[in-house]
């Protein structure tokens, strides 16, 4: 029969992987509490960081419905609980790893499926969300204003060679006279 310390930890671990929509484990051997206070800080807007028991948290990611874990759950573990932009936390967790080489990216989890340490690189190489939404939005103001130059240009053309019908008579006319 499990303890209800360990079993309050397994719900709570399982609460988290339910109410995130990622979740990346790390390895923090070697890092002092100052510098995971330091990460957990530079997280704070995307995500939580919680240092966890590797066989809580295999039996707490299988209750969640999470299977890619297992094979990462070695060593001393963390896992940053990703609610806010996947790709700020990714971000986040990088930039700490290349300033402290002590945190290792191990694996992850985006939106059930999972994610290896060079995807979790790969994804915290994409822009921010409201970059990608500010770029979608030029691209169709710029097929928009396309569009109505597309749609004048049959009218403005027409005015033009009015204009210089107009402007050879009266140059004719003028010759004539």
């Amino acid at each position: 029969m499990a303890r209800p310390d360990k079993a309050a930890a397994v719900a709570e671990l399982t609460d988290a992987f339910r109410d995130s929509n990622a979740a990346v484990l790390t390895e923090y051997r070697g890092l002092t509490v100052a510098q995971l206070k330091q990460l957990r800080r530079a997280l704070s807007g995307n995500a939580t960081y919680a240092v966890v028991k590797n066989t809580l948290t295999a039996i707490a990611a299988k209750q969640a419905g999470i299977e890619s874990l297992d094979a990462d759950l070695q060593g001393p573990s963390a896992i940053a609980f990703v609610t806010g932009d996947p790709v700020e936390a990714a971000k986040g967790l990088r930039d700490f790893a290349k300033a402290n080489p002590a945190l290792v990216i191990k694996g992850g989890v985006l939106d059930g499926r999972a994610l290896t340490a060079a995807e979790i690189n790969t994804l915290a190489d994409l822009e921010s969300r409201e970059v990608l939404l500010a770029k979608t939005a030029g691209v169709l103001k710029a097929s928009l204003f396309q569009a109505a130059y597309l749609f004048t240009a049959p009218a403005a053309q027409a005015v033009r060679t009015v204009d210089a019908l107009r402007a050879k008579r009266e140059e004719s006319s003028e010759e004539a006279a």
